[in-house]
């Protein structure tokens, strides 16, 4: 393992450990270590994965968790326990999958744990809203007025601030509410997961207010937690949150792009990978004008199955090539009346119009036409592109 991987290893947002088949921690990183506030000495080689727990973890690890992984080989998003120095309590997601030697035979078990506070505490102040709002609709046009400022607040908090300057590579992204008395539950985010790559997505939750807001808290949550792993492995894991969670009754489900960038500024190229999980299919445009979708053979919706597929695709994005990721509010918006929907081939034509340009002009162009559509348009729109600048002589 080079010098770089151990420290992404070590400094990864979720706690990451592997261990014994009988449960002996092997390896554990700095990130579930400060969690636990324990030391390496005092984890490796003495405890076992179990002795994390609470004692009614221990007893959900024993009676389900242990059983399904030597049955199924890999668990996925089980809400679990940790019990730290000091007696607290930690919440967590924890996946694990077996890894085999050469004979087949199971080697070693892979774990990763995700912090679930910040998911917990979004959906108290989800359900805060929520309750806020059907007081509101009784109350006056001013409590309406004041309700449209809180939802737009609640609404910013599921959206990135600002989006961070990534080297050798122009972004710009726009989000469109179709109404203001309403959460949507499109998504997106461009973040640094190590020195050399960047990781991006953008999605669409089904249906809208707060519980759709709830599950877009998770999905940003779990993708972030996940960005260390490859776009296929994210979206997976995902997959298993939102179908673990919500597979009781209340089906809670999504779609995504997650991919990531690395640039090479000697060159000027950008390795572009991504995974899809039934969203529409990024927009490819480059210098020269010519202009295709991304289509990937997946169409799965995210959290629907227990298990799913989504197939990696790999492009090189060069100077003045640029890359549209976006919701089907855009796409499925009315024109003309109510037959007629603006549709890929309207996106695509005025795509190729802005080949060699900036993100910022092509996102700018189609803010314009999403705010042309007025009350015709019933969906919130999410828009992301990804570009490398034009090399000017």
């Amino acid at each position: 393992m080079t010098d770089s991987t151990e420290e992404a290893y070590e400094t990864a947002p979720c706690g990451l450990l592997s261990t014994s088949i009988d449960g002996t921690i092997v390896k554990v990183n700095s990130t579930l270590l400060d969690w636990l506030g324990s030391t390496r000495d005092a984890v490796v080689g003495r405890l076992r994965f179990v002795d994390l727990l609470t004692v009614g973890g221990k007893l959900y690890h024993e009676t389900h968790f242990a059983p399904l992984l030597r049955m199924k080989g890999e668990v996925d998003g089980v809400a679990l326990e940790l019990k730290r120095a000091g007696g607290d309590r930690m919440p967590i997601l924890v996946s694990s999958v077996v890894k085999y030697d050469d004979n087949e035979r199971p080697a070693l078990i892979r774990t990763t744990i995700f912090d679930a506070h910040i998911r917990r505490a979004y959906e108290q102040e989800l359900l805060r809203e929520r309750q806020a709002a059907d007081l509101a609709r009784r109350q006056s046009e001013t409590d309406r007025a004041r309700l449209q400022d809180a939802l737009a607040v609640l609404q910013q908090s599921l959206l990135p601030a600002t989006i961070p300057a990534v080297p050798g590579v122009e972004t710009a992204a726009y989000y469109h509410t179709a109404s203001p008395d309403e959460l949507g539950g499109d998504f997106y985010d461009v973040f640094a997961i190590d020195s050399e790559r960047w990781g991006f997505f953008l999605g669409d939750v089904c249906g809208k207010g707060p519980a759709a807001a709830a599950v877009t808290s998770v999905a940003r949550y779990t993708l972030r937690a996940a960005a260390m792993h490859d776009p296929t492995a994210a979206l997976d894991t995902l997959n298993g949150v939102l179908h673990e969670r919500y597979a009781g009754g209340d089906d809670r489900y999504c779609t995504a792009v997650f991919g990531t960038l690395r640039s090479d500024l000697e060159t000027g190229q950008v390795a572009v990978e991504f995974a899809s999980g039934g969203h529409p299919p990024p927009l490819l445009i480059r210098a020269d004008g010519s202009c295709e979708y991304l289509v990937s053979p997946d169409g799965t919706l995210i959290g629907i199955l227990p298990s799913s597929r989504f197939p990696q695709t790999r492009i090189t994005l060069d100077p003045g090539d640029m890359l549209l990721l976006y919701t089907d509010g855009l796409t499925e918006a009315r024109v003309n009346g109510k037959r007629d929907l603006f549709g890929p081939a309207a996106l695509q034509t005025l795509a190729t119009q802005y080949a060699g340009m900036s993100p910022d002009a092509l996102v700018t162009a189609l803010s314009d036409v999403l705010a042309g559509f007025g009350p015709r348009l019933a969906d919130d729109t999410a828009l992301l592109a990804l570009g490398v600048p034009a090399r000017r002589s």
